[in-house]
This record gives C-alpha cells, sequence and structure tokens, in this order.
C-alpha cells in the first residue's frame, strides 16, 4: 500500500472514531439527563388551569391535591403540615421516601398572589396572578425531581410552602408557611435549596446575595460543569424568600430565582412565558447536585 492510501486510511479511522466517539458522548449525556423539562412544563400548565392558587381557595386545594397524587405515584411518602400564621391556616405538604431526618430540603411555594398589583393596566390590579412562573414552575421542578431522584440519594425532603406571596396585602404578610415550617420542625439538614421563578423563557439566575456562599458556589458549579449558562456567578439581588427563615436559624441555605422576570406580579404571568429548557436546566443541576453529596 502506497504512503498516499496509508495516509488517506489513517484519516478515514480517524474521522470515524471521532463520530462514534461523538455519538457516544451524546447519547450518554442525554441518557444521564433525566429530568424531563417538556413533563415539567406540563406540570405548570395543570396548576394554571386550576386557577388562582390563592391561600384557601377552591383552585389551592385541588392543586394540593394534585401535588399528593403525583408524588405517591412517585413513590415519596407526603404529610400535611396543618398549622396557622396571622390567624389564617396554612398547609404546607412534606414529601420524604422514609422516617430519616433530611440532609437536604428542596422547597417552592405553590400559592399564588391574591392581586397582580405590579399590572400595568390599572384595571387587572386587582386581579389574581395566574402564576405561571411565580409559583408553578417551582413547585414543576419539585414534582419532576420526585420521578427522577435516584433512590440512591441523600435523605431529601421535598417541602411546597403555602403563603409565600401575600405580602404588602393588608392582614398578610410574605413567607408565612416556611417561617411555620422552620419553627414548628426540629430539623437540621444540611442544606435548604428554594427553587422560585426559575422558568423565564430568557432564563438568568445570578447569585442571591444572603444565599450561603459555598452551597452556591457549589450549584453554579454543577450548572456549568452540564453546560448550562442560565446560571451566571456573580451576585444581584438580596432576596426575602422561603431560604429566609431556614438562614435566621443557622441553617445553610440558598435561593435560585430569577428576580428579573418582567411579568412578577401581573396577570401576564402565564404559561407562555416558560420554558422547558429553563425547568430542565435548574432540575437536572438539583438533581446531579444532590447526587454528587452522596
Amino acid at each position: 500500500m502506497s504512503n498516499k492510501k496509508i495516509t488517506l486510511y489513517l484519516i478515514f479511522i480517524s474521522v470515524l472514531l471521532a463520530v462514534v466517539i461523538g455519538w457516544y458522548s451524546y447519547s450518554f449525556t442525554q441518557q444521564e439527563r433525566e429530568f424531563n423539562g417538556e413533563r415539567a412544563l406540563l406540570d405548570v400548565q395543570t396548576q394554571v388551569a386550576f386557577g388562582p392558587r390563592t391561600p384557601g381557595s377552591a383552585g389551592q386545594a385541588e392543586a394540593r391535591a394534585w401535588m399528593r397524587t403525583e408524588l405517591i405515584r412517585a413513590g415519596w411518602d407526603v404529610e400535611i403540615h396543618k398549622t396557622n400564621a396571622l390567624g389564617y391556616p396554612i398547609q404546607n405538604l412534606i414529601a420524604k421516601r422514609n422516617d430519616e431526618p433530611p440532609q437536604i430540603i428542596i422547597g417552592a411555594h405553590y400559592d399564588t398572589r391574591f392581586f397582580a398589583d405590579n399590572d400595568p393596566d390599572p384595571a387587572n390590579q386587582h386581579s389574581p396572578v395566574p402564576g405561571a412562573n411565580d409559583g408553578a414552575s417551582g413547585v414543576a421542578v419539585l414534582l419532576e425531581l420526585a420521578r427522577t431522584l435516584s433512590k440512591d440519594s441523600p435523605s431529601v425532603w421535598l417541602v411546597f410552602f403555602d403563603a409565600e406571596d401575600n405580602g404588602r396585602i393588608e392582614g398578610w404578610d410574605w413567607i408565612l408557611g416556611s417561617r411555620a415550617f422552620a419553627n414548628e420542625y426540629a430539623i437540621a439538614p444540611e442544606a435548604v435549596i428554594i427553587v422560585d421563578m426559575i422558568g423565564d423563557a430568557d432564563l438568568n439566575i445570578h447569585y442571591e446575595r444572603n444565599s450561603n456562599i459555598k452551597l452556591r458556589e457549589e450549584i453554579w458549579a454543577t450548572a456549568n460543569q452540564l453546560g448550562y449558562s442560565q446560571f451566571i456567578a456573580n451576585e444581584k439581588f438580596s432576596m426575602l424568600d422561603d431560604h429566609t427563615p431556614f438562614l435566621e436559624k443557622g441553617i445553610p441555605a440558598v435561593d435560585i430565582i430569577d428576580f428579573d422576570y418582567p411579568y412578577w406580579h401581573t396577570t401576564q404571568d402565564t404559561p407562555d412565558k416558560v420554558s422547558a429548557q429553563s425547568l430542565e436546566a435548574v432540575g437536572e443541576t438539583l438533581r446531579v447536585w444532590v447526587m454528587e453529596r452522596k
């Protein structure tokens, strides 16, 4: 065989190997990315179809029953933490796989706001907020994590907080459900992760200033390793959110939130503003991060 033929043969083999290796790497990555963003988006749409999920409403009760069914179907035990705050009944949902105390809590609020007081149209400002991103997106991530987290994961509780979103309304306050939970459960998890407004199609999640520095660096590093550019490693906002009661008790906590969402507390917070890719970026990052803590 001539040198020219040998060279062409080697080039052909090199190209073939590159194609095979590339296909195998892509296939392996796709198999590993178990969190299904499209399925999570359906969960967002289902929640919004229940109507307003304001505290004490029929829509919230229907959503809570549906969430419980989905969690049980995924193999989790569900308990309802019933309590009161400011004279209002509070119902937090807690999903767990066993009776062990949690090493990790991943939480989201499932209530929506009574009034769309940020709506640019004054006529809409007394209407309820649909809550596709502000509420339903976090719930959708938790439900899909319930379906995809390995049973070999560390002890995880998935907690769905009531009455987070109605501060600045007479007789109400922010983060009532998470504050009641933190006060009434004598637990000391290694980490609390809150996901809130993480479905925006134009997702940019900066470090939240109050969050535990070590935890947020770990999670953002995992996102970077997975190629999710939606996680941006610089600080932007300081938030009062469902992570706050845990931080106040000295428990490491992180708020994963994109507070640049232009439809916050408006009637335009609808499912068409939410992206399956955004939900997957957050959910898969958390799934992998949890498993890396084994």
